[in-house]
């Protein structure tokens, strides 16, 4: 350490990247970030962390640059501290990436709750998952009905896609549609922003996340926190509730930052029970009780609800699924597939053939992806190749899998049908019931927990 400052490097994917930063390395006298890297995302590297959020000491802001360029970058700048601070990636990956830092002299970092969290003024209910695409979405969306037929103002707080020009995005807050339009939000946010906003809820989201959590205390009574990928909350959660996959069996116990929340977990939900393999319940079940035998268990289903299901019996079905799930998540399919095999779809078209432009560069990067179209969607370009490509496909249906309704922003030639999902507890505890036993949040709101902080969440007899 020179002059008694030392040279950070911050790996990301613009999002837990700058929240470590904002958190923990902003104003800090001792440590200088001097870049970050990119990754996952398409086209967000070569940007600038704005000098008006990072503080003092940045007048010309923080350079983004693609992670490519690490090894060289720790050399040049003479770094001595990198920080891997992104999710939903295999713990050989993370350590190869710790090799290549130690191997070009730096120390290499992972960031936990003491150094990241935030301390809420109201309770905190955070909704992670141990992968991407194990259902977080439907389950925000239940805790939202619950809490608010229990009387309360909800306000959901999304974890950040911060795409676009930083500083216009550092604090948004979106309660209706053309709050959408106005932020030129991408498919990604619109698909995390408009069921809440349906629902009534207000969803904030953004880069600065002190700032967003003192704005949604003035409207909440309770605040639920909305993750993303598998990243760990960035508010200390009152209650923590973590989905499960039995469709990969194991991925809980062997990606980052998965296992670290099935670790923290007051709720563990094994989703998606009703279309599961048994042996893969089998194994996620025996996981969590040798991780943290002290997690509520809870089983719950995702069941589909297509609007016209007529229309795929004995047709040739184009098949899209929600892009990050397919892609960094690699999920093997989706709602969309079981739909299709349901109600008797006669193939599933294969659209690799017939990609355009940006999307045929994410079937290069997530070759496993196979015969389904990720609804990829980060920037206006993106969202017009999606389009040429379905309308290039030789479908006789389009089978659309998403969280919103591509049929709203995209002109699709073929005829289509929309999948939704919602989740479903089966048997007991149920999460009505375990949220009643929240302090500040139930109507047992002065009931002493079994622990530091932790309410007792076993269900009344």
């Amino acid at each position: 350490m020179q002059d008694g400052v030392r040279k950070v490097i911050i790996m990301g994917a613009a999002g837990r990247d700058f929240h470590n930063f904002n958190v923990y390395f902003r104003g800090h006298p001792h440590d200088q970030v001097v870049a970050f890297t990119a990754t996952q995302i398409p086209d967000i590297e070569g940007r600038v962390y704005p000098p008006e959020l990072a503080g003092g000491g940045y007048p010309e802001g923080i350079p983004i640059y693609p992670e490519s360029d690490l090894t060289k970058l720790v050399q040049t700048t003479g770094a001595e501290q990198v920080i891997f601070a992104y999710s939903d990636v295999p713990f050989d990956y993370v350590m190869h990436r710790a090799s290549q830092v130690i191997a070009a002299g730096a120390d290499f970092r992972l960031m936990g709750p003491r150094t990241t969290m935030l301390s809420a003024n109201r309770p905190v209910i955070a909704v992670t998952a141990v992968r991407t695409g194990v259902g977080k979405s439907q389950t925000t969306r239940r805790v939202a009905d619950i809490l608010r037929q229990m009387g309360h103002r909800v306000v959901a707080v999304r974890h950040p896609m911060p795409y676009g020009n930083l500083l216009s995005q550092a604090a948004e807050r979106f309660a209706t549609y053309e709050d959408l339009d106005a932020n030129r939000c991408t498919i990604e946010e619109r698909e995390e922003f408009e069921p809440l906003i349906d629902r009534g809820v207000v969803v904030y989201a953004g880069v600065d996340y002190e700032r967003i959590l003192r704005a949604a205390e003035r409207e909440a009574d309770v605040i639920i926190w909305d993750g993303g990928n598998n990243d760990l909350p960035f508010y200390r959660p009152d209650l923590h509730i973590v989905l499960v996959d039995p469709h990969r069996p194991g991925h809980e116990v062997s990606f980052h930052p998965g296992e670290s929340n099935l670790r923290l977990a007051d709720v563990a939900i094994i989703n998606k029970v009703e279309t599961a393999d048994p042996k893969g319940i089998e194994i996620v079940t025996r996981n969590i009780a040798r991780y943290n035998p002290d997690a509520t268990v809870i089983e719950a289903a995702s069941p589909i609800f297509v609007d016209e299901p007529g229309l795929i019996k004995g047709r040739r079905a184009l098949v899209i699924e929600d892009g990050p799930t397919l892609t960094h998540g690699e999920m093997a399919y989706g709602a969309g597939v079981i739909a299709a095999r349901k109600f008797a779809a006669t193939e599933l078209i294969d659209p690799r053939p017939y990609a355009i432009g940006t999307i045929a560069k994410t079937y290069e990067k997530y070759p496993k992806i196979g015969t389904l179209l990720p609804a990829m969607g980060y920037s206006g370009q993106q969202v017009r190749d999606l389009q040429e490509t379905i309308n290039a496909c030789p479908a006789e249906v389009v089978i659309v899998a998403t969280p919103i309704d591509l049929r709203r922003i995209l002109r699709m030639e073929h005829p289509a049908v929309r999948v939704r999902y919602e989740l479903q507890e089966i048997g007991q505890p149920t999460l009505a019931e375990v949220l009643d036993r929240v302090p500040g949040v139930g109507r047992e709101a002065g009931h002493r927990g079994h622990g530091p902080g932790r309410p007792s969440l076993d269900p009344a007899p």
